[in-house]
């Protein structure tokens, strides 16, 4: 597609106008020459080369690849430093990298690393907001609809945001569509329908029918088997809703994933790798913190410096979660009433605490001791637990992982309280997608996100 070639164009030049940029630049300002440019012009076209030929394996140049900001964010850190390390490595190995000034290759991965990301989030806006507007619809297309379909699914705008120009919809009753006698009852209509299309050039045809109608499907194609273009058959709303899931081959035979398995026993070790690595080092950041804290805990209202709750982990197993406390209470029982805004319960500096989440490091214990984990589902209250298991379809699946103390839920807006039951599902479903698409890349992403938004956009009260 031509879009897609001229993204990665830009990426091309942007590299090597950086590359030359850089070796120029340093050179000037440190010894008042232009340096080696010819060499490092080629080193420059050389990057560029690689790096566009591994953007294009990874299909990083797909329109809905280019719109998913975070993933383009993720994959082009991955392969730049990638890129960079394997040709450091091979110009060690060949003895080369003398030819090379180290402020050079520095100041060249660093802004071009920021010029090819900058541009990136230029192009997903101008790529979604031409998406919306149809700006790419250019190819010719037919639709053939079960009557109602192609209102109630969202097909239709799609075909349009992705390349097709939709010239003419067929709408077919679901009576006729059920009929044995289809082709006769019908054949004006797609004598008529492949006039139409040899006059207008017609390069693609979709049908929009319920899948189980097997007999008009075969029906349709065989009408339409004059015409040399492809027909396509696109998932009606039942089925489409479980081609979202990943799918998996099984000999010949291909199933949707709807539930994957808990994780593996090597995702498991890198997870607590992971959060062996993070908890320690934010014990030693944060040690300072944690103790002024407790201080402060201690001198300004009576009680114990750490709340202690019971809440389910893993497979539903129950552990006592540590949290500063930050109320004149100690709620543990069949009836728990959550923080609200204004709590009278919440002391002076409990405020505080829940605002900037400083209340929340003592769970760093919590993953030491292997209750829990960095990142994963929020653990409730167990008097919650109980409640929404019944109330929420689901529900208990999010014990097929270790509670964290940041989750993807919290990331995307769904923090503190949970006024209304409505809040507490689209919880859910966020952390029924993170068990589901789990990967240390995403774990990664929840904590550099939760960093940037406890900073910014404290919500908590």
């Amino acid at each position: 597609m031509v879009v897609e070639r001229l993204l990665a164009v830009v990426d091309a030049a942007l590299i090597v106008v950086s590359g030359i940029g850089c070796a120029v630049g340093y050179h000037v300002i440190t010894g008042g020459t232009l340096g080696k440019a010819d060499v490092y012009a080629a080193v420059s076209v050389l990057v560029a080369i690689n790096f566009v030929l591994l953007t294009v394996v990874l299909r990083g140049y797909r329109l809905k690849t280019v719109t998913n900001l975070p993933r383009t964010f993720r994959m082009t850190l991955t392969t730049w430093t990638g890129l960079f390390g394997a040709l450091l490595a091979i110009a060690f190995t060949m003895k080369v990298s003398d030819e090379f000034s180290r402020g050079t290759t520095i100041s060249f991965y660093l802004v071009g690393l920021a010029a090819l990301l900058a541009w990136k989030t230029v192009a997903a806006r101008w790529t979604a907001h031409a998406l919306r507007t149809g700006a790419f619809a250019n190819g010719r297309a037919l639709l053939i609809a079960e009557f109602g379909l192609a209102t109630s699914s969202n097909a239709v705008e799609e075909l349009g945001q992705h390349g097709h120009r939709l010239m003419r919809v067929m709408e077919i009753p679901g009576k006729e569509l059920a009929s044995p006698l289809l082709l006769s009852s019908l054949a004006p209509r797609f004598d008529e329908l492949i006039n139409y299309a040899r006059e207008h050039r017609i390069e693609h045809v979709f049908l929009l029918i319920n899948w189980s109608r097997q007999h008009a499907i075969d029906s349709i194609l065989d009408a339409l088997k004059i015409l040399p273009v492809p027909v396509h058959l696109v998932p009606d709303p039942t089925t489409a809703r479980f081609l979202r899931y990943p799918l998996v081959g099984t000999g010949n035979t291909f199933t949707a994933e709807l539930r994957r398995a808990p994780l593996s026993w090597r995702e498991r070790a890198l997870k607590r790798a992971l959060d062996l690595a993070g908890a320690s080092l934010a014990m030693f950041v944060f040690a300072p913190v944690m103790l002024v804290t407790a201080l402060l805990i201690k001198l300004t209202s009576p009680g114990p410096v750490f709340f202690r709750q019971i809440r389910h982990g893993f497979g539903g197993r129950a552990f006592r979660i540590f949290k500063f406390r930050t109320m004149r209470v100690l709620e543990d029982g069949p009836t728990i009433v959550q923080a609200q805004k204004n709590d009278p319960r919440v002391t002076p500096i409990g405020k505080w605490l829940r605002k900037t989440s400083i209340d929340e490091l003592p769970q760093l214990l919590n993953v030491l001791k292997g209750d829990m984990s960095l990142v994963g589902p929020r653990p409730h209250a167990a008097a919650h637990n109980t409640e929404y298991e019944h109330t929420i379809g689901n529900y208990a699946f999010r014990h097929h992982v270790k509670p964290g103390i940041t989750g993807w839920a919290q990331v995307n807006g769904y923090r503190g309280e949970t006024r209304a039951i409505e809040l507490m599902q689209k919880r859910v479903e966020h952390d029924l997608w993170y068990i589901n698409n789990w990967s240390l890349r995403l774990d990664i992403l929840i904590l550099a996100r939760t960093a940037i938004l406890t900073l910014f956009k404290p919500s908590a009260y």
